[in-house]
């Protein structure tokens, strides 16, 4: 069965890093949702007036965020019809609090849970002024502004989400990205997917 694995985690855990180390063991399709939807948002926050490098205001929610998320996991539908694994890079929060979006995503493309393994991938940091140091050096500030001007509010959202689709807790895992990320951690995430 084809395998479609969320790399979850706020923004400066590294799940890109991550991501990255875990496709050299997986070859799977890699589809990161701020690649798959970063330039036709800002495109459309342009067309309409608004600021292309917000990913925190109402306004970005309300038009774009959901269709980010809903063309990246339709990517891995589409493949997943084909046989082919699929890692999905962003944080999916509202996605997987909400207990039929996999189903519905799923039924889209004639698939059913019977037909692909679902796993998720957790990636934290417990040192959140690290967390932060890596925002700062990502260099991507025109995205981060906001979160490092409001880091006491932007903090109390880093709880993980509770995952309501109803899948094995023996499919979800939480990875500490904290220190160097060796060949002997990684494999250990690996190993985790090919469960």
């Amino acid at each position: 069965m084809p395998k479609v694995i969320f790399v979850s985690g706020v923004a400066g855990t590294g799940k890109s890093t991550v991501s990255r180390y875990i496709h050299k063991y997986i070859p799977a399709v890699y589809l990161d949702k701020d690649t798959v939807g970063g330039k036709f948002s800002e495109q459309f926050l342009k067309a309409t007036g608004h600021d292309p490098s917000d990913r925190d205001s109402k306004y970005y929610k309300a038009h774009c965020r959901d269709l980010e998320y809903d063309v990246t996991m339709d990517l891995a539908m589409e493949n997943a019809t084909l046989g082919l694994d699929s890692i999905l890079i962003g944080p999916f929060t509202k996605e997987m609090e909400t207990k039929e979006w996999l189903d519905k995503k799923l039924a889209e493309f004639k698939l059913s849970r019977d037909d692909v393994t679902v796993k998720i991938v957790f990636v934290t940091l417990k040192d959140t002024q690290l967390q932060k140091e890596r925002i700062i050096e990502r260099g991507a500030m025109d995205r981060d502004q906001w979160k490092i001007d409001h880091w006491d509010d932007y903090e109390k959202s880093l709880d993980l989400p509770e995952v309501a689709w109803g899948i094995p807790e023996t499919d979800i895992m939480v990875f500490d990205n904290s220190g160097e990320l060796t060949e002997e951690k990684v494999k250990q995430i690996v190993t985790f997917l090919e469960q």
